[in-house]
């Protein structure tokens, strides 16, 4: 694509990409080598070399985010404006541009409570309204609900609705007959029906939550911008008396702006999109983005699960740029309640991901393209590495009695604890951002408050990682043997999770953490703490998953604001409606 004057240089751009590839390079070479350095005077010649490439295995994903939140954190914490590094100027001076286009508002539905999206929709519409822009937008209800009484209770409640809002704000509601390609599906039978009706669409998912400010500015962005094709808006999590919840999105919060900031650094127009919260430009999404289903090497045609990556590939295929605004700009969305419903999600999208394999030889994508699907597909590849790591790392521990010497050397400890740094370094960078600057940390409710809820996120972040690598594992080799996953509705309110589902869920991962457990203990006692920061989760998966359900927990930390993203310290005008009807909900239950 020819070099516009709203776009950085190429030639800067590149030589970001050049910085930034050699630095991969170098780092995990360097990790490779330090790892080499562990185990070589110990271990078999066989077993190194299975632990050089499982590790490699691991390696892409930890340390693209070590070195995007290294350079995002050097971004906001030394430059006046960050965006004015990673945004063409155009987009950056857009925000007196007045709107003089058609936007549609997609949200995306199945078999959802139907009372809960409406409440959701119906503040984000009065928002528009008091904005006085609800004649630039119009609302598409795209339902892809299965149950009956589902699809009755949304004909009903969507209906009321219109007969509120339809005076100031055009709402469609409707509902699919067949829900061929999912949720991709589902945006192409919009654009099939409505596409040619409207310049722009704002994909919103059922947990989504914008404010008329947030959706004016992605509309100002794609109009001062006309080969933009994709505009990704930061995510954060909205507050939540869910423990589960409120630990989960409390790191991700921290590490999610300077991750962002330094990818865009680097990725700049090839930028990410996450399928929700986000802006699309029609005419070239109808044209170049509709692609619903993959062929396997079998020949078996399967349904795209995470369609999102797909459609950004192809829309810089196409020449259009795909860019994120890395800022948070009253942009939320709601996690899982629980690590159960947690679980359910992140395995729709490893199973998504995984699909990325059958489309890597799609003719003329640009290289930074294919190392996208690349490195989502290795975002869980990475999973069953770490587990066949510990497994082979702890028998090897126990049955040679020369490599126990390993836990005794500097390369060693070296390793473990810069291998710990890269996992986090994200959240770091952005614990550091909090606690350096005294606004941003009364935000959070204070240094001390801050401090004592990151030391629990952390702790749960440590027990998380391995449950989670477990999951993907079991998971991938049930895929591994024909059995699918597919795409089931979640159960967003908050619940407890008994301890028998607990038991049944998640007994694998204990049992195979006390194996492990027993075997360091037994044979190198020294080693059993190492073991523990890695695969300690897997022990406490039952409790973990009990306890974080628990109301009395979720009261806990709501009365001593632990654990508080900003927005519930301070609560906004535009969050203050929807926060006051989600605690009504909480205290209802």
């Amino acid at each position: 694509m020819k070099t516009s004057v709203n776009k950085h240089p190429i030639k800067a751009v590149s030589i970001r990409r050049a910085i930034f590839c050699l630095l991969f390079i170098l780092t995990s070479v360097f990790m490779l080598w330090l790892l080499y350095q562990t185990l070589h005077q110990y271990f078999p010649t066989p077993i190194l070399w299975s632990l050089i490439v499982l590790f490699s295995l691991t390696l892409p994903w930890m340390v693209i985010g070590f070195w995007n939140a290294i350079i995002g954190f050097l971004i906001c914490l030394l430059i006046k404006n960050p965006l004015s590094i990673v945004l063409p100027k155009n987009m950056q001076d857009c925000e007196d541009m007045p709107l003089n286009s058609s936007t549609a508002l997609l949200l995306c539905i199945r078999n959802e409570e139907s009372s809960r999206v409406v409440r959701n929709l119906q503040i984000m519409i009065d928002s528009l309204i008091n904005a006085g822009i609800e004649k630039y937008f119009h609302v598409y209800i795209l339902s892809d609900s299965t149950t009956e009484t589902i699809r009755q209770s949304e004909s009903a409640l969507f209906e009321k609705l219109n007969k509120e809002y339809g005076q100031r704000i055009n709402i469609v509601y409707r509902c699919r007959e067949n829900n061929e390609g999912y949720k991709a599906g589902n945006i192409a039978n919009f654009c099939q029906q409505y596409g040619k009706l409207h310049h722009f669409a704002i994909t919103l998912d059922a947990d989504s939550f914008m404010t008329a400010a947030a959706m004016k500015r992605l509309v100002q962005m794609m109009q001062s911008n006309p080969r933009l094709g994709i505009l990704q808006g930061l995510v954060i999590g909205l507050p939540s008396s869910s423990a589960f919840t409120r630990l989960f999105q409390y790191g991700m919060r921290l590490g999610m702006r300077s991750y962002t900031m330094g990818s865009a650094w680097w990725q700049s127009d090839f930028g990410p999109y996450w399928g929700h919260n986000a802006i699309i430009r029609l005419d070239p999404f109808v044209q170049h983005c509709q692609f619903s289903e993959i062929k396997t090497a079998s020949g078996y045609t399967k349904q795209i699960l995470s369609h999102d990556l797909v459609e950004a590939v192809l829309m810089r295929r196409a020449d259009f740029e795909v860019r994120v605004y890395p800022s948070e700009d009253s942009s939320w969305e709601e996690n899982p309640p629980t690590l159960t419903e947690y679980i359910r999600r992140d395995l729709r999208w490893c199973e998504g991901n995984l699909q990325y394999i059958h489309l890597l030889t799609l003719p003329n994508l640009k290289l930074i393209s294919r190392i996208q699907l690349v490195l989502a597909i290795f975002m869980f590849l990475g999973s069953p590495a770490w587990i066949a790591l510990m497994i082979i790392c702890t028998l090897s521990i126990a049955t040679f009695p020369s490599i126990q010497e390993t836990a005794s050397g500097v390369y060693f400890h070296t390793f473990i604890w810069l291998t710990l740094l890269m996992w986090y370094l994200p959240k770091v960078a952005g614990a550091l951002n909090v606690l350096l600057n005294t606004k941003e940390s009364q935000r959070f409710g204070g240094r001390w408050r801050f401090t004592i809820s990151l030391l629990l996120e952390t702790i749960f972040s440590l027990l998380m990682t391995p449950i989670a690598w477990l999951n993907h594992t079991i998971f991938m080799m049930n895929l591994a043997l024909g059995r699918q996953g597919g795409w089931s509705s979640q159960a967003r309110d908050d619940h407890t999770v008994n301890i028998s589902n607990a038991v049944k869920q998640f007994w694998p991962h204990t049992a195979l953490g006390i194996a492990l457990t027993l075997t360091l203990y037994l044979s190198h006692r020294n080693a059993t703490y190492f073991g523990l920061l890695i695969f300690g989760g897997l022990l406490g998966s039952i409790p973990l998953a009990v306890i974080t359900s628990q109301s009395w927990l979720s009261n806990l930390m709501m009365k001593y604001k632990l654990l508080s993203s900003p927005e519930e310290i301070t609560t906004p005008d535009e969050l203050a409606p929807l926060r006051l009807k989600a605690l009504n909900h909480h205290h209802s239950n």
